[in-house]
């Protein structure tokens, strides 16, 4: 196959991944104000479709990391080819919609690099991987984003309810406190979240089409992304945000804990302050695995909620799975497009009747913007009251017998 044909291909699944990641991450910064109901749904993907391009224009170190730290290229490392590229990105695709399909926030970011370690080791050989920047940039960020962003929501969310709660001053029990402000600083925290992502996901396809161009000749090693494939990559991702991903954004947005608007406005301002902290780093981050742990951490912070630890468990065994998972479709298809022509159309056509499969069967049960989250009673904050409290009033609130 000619080379121009072949990148050309490249590219074009290059933003379709882009438009997947788009949508398969819209729930990390709408999820939390669509169930509390700060923002609707419809308007929420749209805002967060803008936000995500403007983002892409923002920062490029991410995409650097992307092109020149995973897979070594250039005269002094690896001179990857346009097909190893192509069997990484199916194996992340085909990944990405899988976890789609079971409404699991998995990590775009390792999917890609998953599917692309996969490819360079069959492709290639162990010695085209840089594990070292892997280790650095890719799976230490993974270990302790999560976690450092749910410490911070967590203790954000303790400090919503203390600073915002009264007192009875006859019994001295806290009162019920309606925190519509947080529902207002929703929008502005949600909005930065969308940024950021703009500002770290987009640059990850900007780095694998870089890489390719680098691969076919037609742009020198260790340089950045030109104007035009950031305008590609950031029109990409908008499209696919504005899609939706509504699945994932119910898994999100009520599937790991109830949220209300003071731990949407928690959980958003940690996710959004470790996204833009690692794309300034060059760090490819899991947006995905920081928004998830932010939302955990804000449910524990909030008393009188409970987080789901079986769909936390789901998701942590997504993530787990992620780049071996992505690695192992990508090694597949690097086999089959070593044999030629014909094993690349076979790759083409395999992957493109599962991804239509897929999205056929995800219309027998039907998510979208009408029944992603339920809203009904978000922006309530609850009541609590201490021991003493409960005693006194308990005679004023008997429940109701049950008939």
């Amino acid at each position: 196959m000619e080379i121009t044909v072949m990148v050309a291909l490249v590219i074009a699944l290059a933003l379709f991944f882009d438009f997947t990641n788009g949508f398969h991450d819209t729930a990390n910064a709408m999820a939390t104000p669509i169930a509390t109901g700060a923002i609707k749904p419809k308007t929420a993907v749209a805002l967060a479709a803008v936000l995500n391009l403007v983002g892409a224009f923002l920062s490029t170190e991410v995409a650097k990391t992307v092109s020149g730290g995973i897979i070594r290229e250039g005269s002094d490392g690896i001179q990857i080819t346009p097909d190893i590229i192509f069997a990484g990105l199916m194996g992340a695709i085909l990944w990405n919609m899988i976890t789609w399909l079971k409404g699991l926030p998995s990590s775009s970011s390792h999917a890609l690099f998953g599917g692309l370690i996969g490819a360079a080791i069959v492709g290639i050989g162990l010695h085209s991987v840089n594990f070292e920047s892997i280790l650095q940039k890719v799976i230490l960020p993974a270990v302790f984003a999560p976690i450092i962003a749910a410490g911070v929501a967590y203790i954000c969310t303790r400090l919503a309810y203390a600073l915002t709660a009264r007192h009875d001053p006859e019994t001295g029990s806290k009162l019920t406190q309606k925190r519509g402000g947080f529902r207002t600083g929703q929008i502005f925290t949600s909005s930065l979240v969308a940024l950021a992502h703009g500002t770290n996901d987009a640059q990850k396809t900007m780095g694998i089409i870089t890489l390719v161009l680098i691969a076919a000749g037609t742009q020198r090693a260790g340089t950045g992304p030109q104007l035009w494939v950031i305008a590609a990559c950031a029109l990409a991702i908008a499209i696919g945000t504005y899609a939706g991903g509504w699945r994932i954004i119910r898994t999100m947005g009520s599937g790991l804990t109830d949220v209300k608007p003071a731990q949407g406005f928690a959980a958003e301002s940690s996710t959004a302050s470790a996204i833009l902290a690692s794309s300034h780093l060059g760090f490819a981050l899991s947006t995905t695995q920081v928004a998830s742990g932010s939302v955990i951490g804000s449910g524990l912070g909030r008393r009188g909620t409970s987080v789901r630890w079986g769909t936390a468990g789901k998701i942590a065994l997504g993530w787990l799975f992620t780049l071996p998972a992505a690695g192992i479709v990508g090694a597949l298809t690097a086999l089959l497009v070593k044999t030629g022509v014909a094993g690349v159309v076979i790759a083409a056509v395999a992957g493109t009747a599962a991804v239509i499969y897929m999205f056929l069967h995800s219309k027998k049960s039907d998510v979208g913007h009408h029944n992603a989250v339920e809203v009904e009673e978000a922006g309530q904050a609850v009541r609590f009251r201490k021991k003493k409290a409960a005693a006194v009033s308990r005679a004023n609130n008997k429940p109701k017998d049950r008939q």
